[in-house]
């Protein structure tokens, strides 16, 4: 299958570099056509518009900040369910959206007879880097089945969890656990700077135990050097506990993590990694 990729942030470029890695034809489309030098340098080719895109490919894969830019792509004036000759064809987007707006895109690709999966991503740069996401899709099953192979390039997980909608609402379920993780993982070691105990002790206690993640072995270098450059946003987390909340998300844990994001955003935490949330905690 020839292969267009929309969208070349943080996640989209480590991505696509992997999929021409293992040999595949891919065409890009960014509205910053500088960012997709290291692709084109790589063999990629450039395509002006979405609609163009699409036109030229087998399948397209959108990686996007949030519901509305996504909506854009997908239905705006310009958006690539307009282009004409796509029935047949199949359009995979790895954002993170609420899961009424996946359904609401497969309605819509549905009508233009395409293919469309929801499949957003669990993992950062770094694992976008290594291949090593986990990647969550909702959808047709045989689709996923024809997509799955370029899945293998991007993840060492793919599971396909049901009807449009259900990766999308996997997806939050995962960021919901990250974020309340990550504010615990802060609240632990400022009660402990609190009672005397070093960040980096009360760090190496926390790793070495039962509760020690992944996630605390790779915030502890930021959170002693206290310099938190954006591996997942702040803004994103804000933004998927929103999406959470807004999908029924009520638990006082959720309640709670939605509170002290939003906060963080407002306090201009958007553009530091998520962990940096305890800058903001520490200050109350």
């Amino acid at each position: 299958m020839k292969i267009g990729w929309i969208g070349l942030g943080n996640m989209g470029v480590p991505m696509a570099t992997n999929l021409l890695k293992a040999g595949h034809a891919v065409s890009v489309y960014n509205r910053t056509k500088e960012k997709a030098e290291p692709l084109l340098a790589l063999g990629a080719a450039f395509v002006d518009s979405p609609t163009a895109l699409f036109a030229e490919n087998d399948v397209i894969f959108t990686m996007v900040s949030d519901d509305a830019a996504v909506k854009e792509i997908y239905t705006g004036a310009t958006g690539v369910l307009k282009t004409t000759g796509v029935a047949g064809k199949i359009a995979v987007d790895m954002s993170t959206v609420s899961p009424q707006t996946s359904r609401f895109i497969a309605e819509q690709a549905n009508q233009a007879g395409v293919r469309f999966l929801d499949a957003p991503v669990s993992g950062s740069v770094q694992p976008a880097k290594e291949g090593n996401l986990i990647i969550m899709v909702g959808g047709d099953k045989e689709t996923f089945a024809q997509v799955n192979p370029l899945f293998a390039k991007l993840g060492k997980l793919a599971l396909h969890l049901g009807d449009n909608g259900a990766g999308s609402s996997a997806k939050l379920a995962i960021n919901l656990l990250l974020g309340i993780t990550g504010q615990a993982i802060a609240e632990s070691v400022l009660f402990a700077r609190e009672h005397g105990i070093a960040a980096e002790d009360m760090l190496q206690i926390i790793n070495e135990s039962a509760v020690g993640t992944g996630i605390s072995r790779m915030k502890t270098p930021l959170i002693l050097q206290n310099e938190y450059p954006a591996a997942f946003a702040l803004k994103h987390m804000a933004k998927d506990l929103r999406l959470a909340k807004e999908e029924g998300a009520a638990s006082p844990l959720a309640q709670a993590a939605y509170e002290t994001f939003q906060s963080g955003l407002q306090a201009g935490l958007g553009e530091q990694d998520f962990i940096a949330v305890l800058r903001l905690l520490q200050d109350k």
